[in-house]
This record gives structure tokens, C-alpha cells and sequence, in this order.
């Protein structure tokens, strides 16, 4: 049922959605000759992509805010420089203050990155190279998956033989590659390290990937995935690298709307989706929206979390109750907590001082500074609702980027861990106390590594797992609309059976951060459900496609 493509409508494609990946999808279709128009419930398209003002003259990415996972060949294919958008490149990559002597900087090449290890563990340092090399391969698998669709288990000859493919991939790699991206895959960051380094600070400063947009311990098994993912990006062609949009996150999604535009996506704004309209026992055939509109479609995108579309949007009685709490039972939650904040003045670091622009100042500067401080911030939060020594990573992208402040100030974003998606009994995110109170022990713990900072604070915006979710529809909070574990991951994404981006009911898709690969703004999952709708579109094997298969 999940390849079928309704009837006549008034457009070909209607997409639920004007986030990154909706943008994208919307883009290709559009340029295959669909007729094609996204509807987006806020006032602007971007999604979690978006740059606002959140205090007279102080602009900021609101959600998501750095760059780095963002598909190359989306970029080219959509033309995105052409259309505005400008990545540069942050100085350093990351800086770890540990107490008011010492600090971890990672820069420049190997040898700089060598050197700041050494200081902590020679023997880590002469392994760096070694592990560089095993995550590289590792993400080279990743990126050859990134732009494929997944075998779907079920699905017949035609998945029968894309995964044969897939497999010749896999199969292909030499005992020791398989042996480590089975690593990867299954166990935990803390164990995967422990064979890597020794010293504590050296691998919390590896672990972190590992917890970024994941409730999760570096100790918990699969935490050694979300590692990996977090590695197989790039900026301009420097793999691994990580930047800045100048404009902001939300130049990324202007710059996607404006190519969709150009090749005739419509987007409508304000326009929020009540509900899916269902016909002939089981095909998606367009949406009420919730102004009472009617807008008939031959296939419905969904460009928002599964579980919120089946808890939400899909209809009762259009699929069962099994299929239904197939979806709704999805692992969501990302122990998330998102903060901008505008700044009258650099943050002056006790272990490296000085209030005028330094490298670190425009890295990813992480509090998190051992093994042990990450592990404790997720127990925190578990039992306690929230991390009493939070770990917190601030950018400070206006030292990038002088359009986001005033001239001397500055705008920081804090991307903070752990906080749990629904708080202890008795307690709740919808009472402002406690994202305040939660809010000002974020900046506590910046401030005992930067004294200044606190008071160089003159203004927050504060967003919650429940803001985030009512805000931008990140159902629990899950930056990746479902977290990146073994059974939400490739053919399991988002559920066993719906991996190639076709759902339950006829003509509607999934292309957002749900399907395959995942979170982070990469635009891969737009790009590869277009390839999918296009082929139903056409039917199987007629016409040449206009999206190729590898990137």
C-alpha cells in the first residue's frame, strides 16, 4: 500500500512541514515536474533551522545551531550558495575548560592536537592518529549509506536486491573494519574509549559526541553510534569539520526555500495541519487544515516525527491500533535543553583569561571535563529530572559572524545535557519555575569556569523539551525525532518494515529526521524520499530519474 500514489489532487505533493529536510524534498520534487506546495504552522519556514531576534539588535540560530552534517551534494544540487548561504569555519574545533590551570583545545592538525593531549596523556596523544584513522573509516561507510535507501525487510525482490548492495558494501570491508563498526553500533562510548585512552578528560572530550541529542550515559550500550554520526560531516570540503552559517542557522533554510521557489515549490505559512484526509480504505489523499481548509493531494510528506504524525495527524481508523502504537511507541527523548543568550562582553575563561576575541572563544566550548561528569549528569537527570552539574556547550557564533550583535557584544547559543523530557511526579516543564530555575544553574556553571560571564548576561531566551516540542513540533523534545538507537537505525528506521521513506498508508512518506539516517541538518532524508516519490510517481524502471542514487 505505502508505494501507491492517490488520485487526482490539487497538487502532486503535499509536503507537512517547511524544515530543512521538508525544503529539500520539496526542492527535488519540484524539480522532477511535480507540482508541489509545503505548509508550514509558524509564521516562518526553517522548522528548528531558524535565526531570530531575541533581543533588540541580538540574532541567533533558536534550535539547531552549527553546521557541519549538511550534505555536500544537497548544497550543490540545490544550489545554496547561489541562494545566499555561507559557511565558514570555526578556529578551533572544541575547548574543554577543566579547572582554573588546565584546558583541553582542540585546533588545527593532527600534531596541534597531539600536543594539547599531551598535556594530559602521552601515551593518548601517540594513539591519536590510530583513532582518527578507525573513526574516518568508519564514517566513510557512513557517508556511502547517508544518500541510500535501506533494504526494507518484507519488501520483495526489488529491497531483496538493494540490500544485496548494501551488503556488498558491508561484506566488503576487512575483518577489522567489521569488527569496529560492530563496535559502533552496539556497544557504549565509555567502552569503545577505554581501548582507545587512558586519561579521563581525553575521552569525555571524544565521549560528548556521544551524548549530544541522546538521554544517555556515555556507559549506555549504542552511545558509541551516536559517536560516530555525530563524525562523518564536513564544511567546504574539510572532512569532520564543523562551522558557522553566517546569518545563522536560518540562512541554511532561506537559502533551500528560495531554490525551491525557484523551481515552483509553493509554502504557505501560518498554515498548521489539523489532519490527514484518507480515502478508498487506506491512501493519503491530502489535509484539513486547522482553519478548516481543504486541500486535496495525490501524495502527503511528512516532514515531522512519526510519532507525532500517528498520534496526531493520521486519523483513528485509518491504520490499526497495532500499526498505530507501532509508531507512537518510538524511543523519543533527548535530554535536551536549549538556551540563547545575549552578552555584553566575551566570556573571560580562569584557565585561559582574556575578554578579547581568542580562538577558543569561537570553538565549541564544552563544560564537561571527565568521563565521570558526564555520567553523573545523566544520573542526575534520571533521577532527579535535570543534571545538578549540567553539561553545557556554548558558541559564540558571533565572534563569526559580526551580523548577529551589536558592535563589542556578543550572542552565545547553549546546547545543555541532561534534563529529562517529562519531570518527576508533581512537577512539570509547563511551569516557568522550573525551566527558570533550571536556566539560571546553566549559567552557574558557565560562570565557575568564567566568572564574568554571569554578569555580562543581558538577556535568555529559554527553551524547554516541552517548547521544543510545541514550538517546533520535536515531540518530547527528540532533536532527531527518535532516538538514533540499533532498533531505530538503517533498515529499522523508523520501524521495521518502513525504512524506504513509505508509510502505512498509500502515497504518504516520511522525509524527515525519523527516516533514515537520522537527526542533525544533513538534508539527506529530504533528498532520499524525493528519490523514492519520484520512482512512484513514474513507476518502477520508466524514465530516467533526475536524483541520482549516490551522492
Amino acid at each position: 500500500m505505502g508505494s501507491q500514489v492517490a488520485g487526482a489532487g490539487d497538487v502532486d505533493a503535499l509536503i507537512i512541514g517547511a524544515g530543512h529536510n521538508g525544503l529539500t524534498c520539496a526542492a527535488y520534487l519540484a524539480a522532477a515536474g511535480l507540482r508541489v506546495l509545503v505548509l508550514e504552522k509558524n509564521e516562518v519556514v526553517g522548522g528548528a533551522a531558524v535565526t531570530e531576534e531575541f533581543h533588540p539588535g541580538f540574532r541567533n540560530s533558536v534550535a539547531s545551531y552549527t553546521v557541519s552534517l549538511l550534505n555536500p551534494k544537497v548544497i550543490a544540487d540545490l544550489e545554496l550558495a547561489r541562494h545566499g548561504l555561507r559557511v565558514v569555519h570555526r578556529p578551533a574545533a572544541n575547548f574543554w575548560p577543566v579547572d582554573e590551570t588546565r584546558y583541553l583545545l582542540m585546533r588545527g592538525g593532527l600534531e596541534e592536537r597531539q600536543a594539547a593531549i599531551a598535556k594530559f596523556s602521552k601515551r593518548d596523544a601517540e594513539r591519536l592518529a590510530d583513532y582518527d584513522a578507525t573513526l574516518e573509516r568508519a564514517a566513510d561507510v557512513l557517508r556511502d549509506l547517508v544518500l541510500t535507501t535501506p533494504p526494507n525487510a518484507g519488501g520483495g525482490i526489488l529491497e531483496a536486491i538493494k540490500g544485496a548492495g548494501v551488503g556488498r558494501r558491508l561484506w566488503g570491508l576487512g575483518l577489522d573494519e567489521k569488527r569496529v563498526l560492530l563496535d559502533l553500533f552496539t556497544r557504549s562510548a565509555t567502552d569503545f574509549l577505554d581501548e582507545w585512552f587512558e586519561n579521563e578528560t581525553v575521552k569525555a572530550a571524544f565521549a560528548f559526541d556521544g551524548i549530544v541529542g541522546n538521554f544517555a550515559a556515555p556507559s549506555t550500550p549504542g552511545s558509541a553510534y551516536v559517536l560516530l554520526h555525530h563524525c562523518f560531516g564536513e564544511v567546504n570540503g574539510k572532512r569532520g569539520a564543523w562551522g558557522h552559517a553566517i546569518g545563522g542557522m536560518g540562512a541554511i533554510t532561506q537559502a533551500m526555500a528560495a531554490s525551491g521557489r525557484e523551481r515552483g515549490v509553493e509554502i504557505r505559512t501560518g498554515a498548521k495541519v489539523r489532519e490527514i484526509i484518507c480515502r478508498d480504505g487506506g491512501v493519503a489523499a491530502g489535509v484539513v487544515l486547522d482553519s478548516g481548509e481543504v486541500i486535496h493531494a495525490r501524495s502527503v510528506v511528512a516532514n515531522v516525527p512519526p510519532k507525532l504524525l500517528f498520534r496526531d495527524l493520521v486519523p483513528a481508523g485509518a491504520v490499526s491500533q497495532q500499526t498505530r502504537s507501532t509508531f507512537t511507541g518510538m524511543k523519543t527523548g533527548s535530554g535536551t535543553f536549549r538556551m540563547n543568550v545575549a552578552l555584553s562582553e566575551l566570556p573571560d575563561f580562569l584557565c585561559r583569561p582574556g575578554k578579547t576575541m581568542q580562538d577558543h572563544h569561537g570553538a565549541g566550548i564544552v563544560i564537561g571535563p571527565t568521563l565521570d561528569y558526564l555520567e553523573r549528569a545523566y544520573l542526575d537527570a534520571r533521577l532527579e529530572g535535570w543534571s545538578r552539574a549540567p553539561v553545557v556547550e556554548m558558541l559564540i557564533p558571533s565572534t563569526l559572524d559580526d551580523s548577529l550583535a551589536p558592535p563589542g557584544q556578543h550572542v552565545a547559543s547553549l546546547f545543555v545535557q541532561h534534563v529529562a523530557p517529562h519531570l518527576p511526579a508533581g512537577r512539570s516543564w509547563s511551569d516557568p519555575r522550573e525551566k527558570e530555575a533550571f536556566a539560571d544553574l546553566v549559567i552557574e556553571t558557565v560562570t565557575r569556569h568564567a566568572p564574568n560571564f554571569k554578569a555580562a548576561v543581558l538577556a535568555r531566551q529559554v527553551l524547554s523539551p516541552l517548547d521544543l516540542e510545541e514550538r517546533f513540533g520535536l515531540v518530547d523534545g527528540d532533536i532527531f525525532h527518535g532516538a538514533l538507537s540499533l532498533d531505530q537505525l538503517f533498515s529499522t528506521r523508523p520501524r521495521l518494515g518502513y525504512a524506504n521513506y513509505r508509510l502505512p498508508l498509500g502515497g504518504l512518506y516520511l522525509c524527515g529526521s525519523g527516516a533514515h539516517p537520522g537527526g542533525g541538518v544533513t538534508g539527506a532524508p529530504g533528498h532520499n524520499a524525493a528519490r523514492e516519490i519520484i520512482r512512484d510517481f513514474r513507476g518502477w524502471g520508466r524514465g530516467p530519474f533526475r536524483i541520482s542514487q549516490k551522492a
